[in-house]
């Protein structure tokens, strides 16, 4: 079984190295998706072409915004399962854009900076807290400086396709997430209509719990086989 990992907005790939050691460790053969972040359309391209370049079937996975984009990529007949990370998982004619405007009283929401030259970033003081609170202030201080701006076009689109609709999922929520509201996550992991686990983590749960996030993914893989 091969796993292609697909990154979120405002990072890129290396943050899955703990995961990845984990997986390979275990003998999975494992691809890291570095997608642009520019527009949907060329994630999902770059996430295929991951897909297309895997030795075996696959288990994909998408942290964050990367949940919406293995729910465009997913309905490759490749791919076994979807697991989602704190991930929007966008139906037909919705965007991230959609999911993210939704009103969730008494909850934390991504602290923002207004659009500048049509990409988002993260508010560089407030990111280490409101993405990765439970992970080393040194690690998130340089993540904060480090941002890869969001294209504005990435949580506009609309998806054509909804893969969950039509493969295994498997749906991972954090509690304690300053992202992605967890009652937006419960709104989404139910429609799923998949295996949902929550665990005690912020946003970056791939950073603070790597070890719990790997053995999840292992056992999509083993329920797909």
């Amino acid at each position: 079984m091969s796993i292609v990992l697909v990154h979120g907005a405002f990072v890129d790939g290396a943050g899955w190295k703990a995961v990845y050691d984990h997986l390979t460790s275990d003998g999975y053969d494992v691809l890291v998706v570095q997608q642009p972040t520019r527009t949907l359309d060329d994630d999902v391209s770059t996430t295929r072409r991951a897909i297309a370049a895997a030795r075996h079937p696959v288990i994909l996975v998408g942290h964050s915004y990367g949940g919406a984009v293995i729910t465009e990529a997913g309905d490759d007949p490749k791919v076994r399962s979807l697991v989602y990370l704190a991930a929007y998982a966008p139906d037909v004619g919705e965007s991230v854009l959609d999911l993210a405007e939704k009103p969730h009283p008494g909850e934390a929401r991504a602290p923002l900076l207004p659009p500048a030259d049509g990409y988002l970033t993260v508010d560089p003081a407030k990111f280490p807290t409101a993405f990765a609170a439970d992970v080393d202030p040194s690690t998130t201080r340089f993540m904060a400086a480090a941002q890869m701006p969001w294209g504005l076009k990435a949580p506009q689109t609309k998806l054509t396709t909804a893969a969950w609709k039509g493969k295994p999922t498997s749906f991972l929520l954090m509690t304690q997430d300053h992202m992605i509201p967890p009652s937006l996550q419960h709104m989404m992991s139910k429609r799923t209509g998949g295996k949902v686990v929550e665990i005690s983590s912020s946003h970056a749960v791939m950073l603070s719990h790597p070890q719990e996030v790997a053995a999840f993914i292992e056992t999509a893989a083993r329920a797909s086989k």
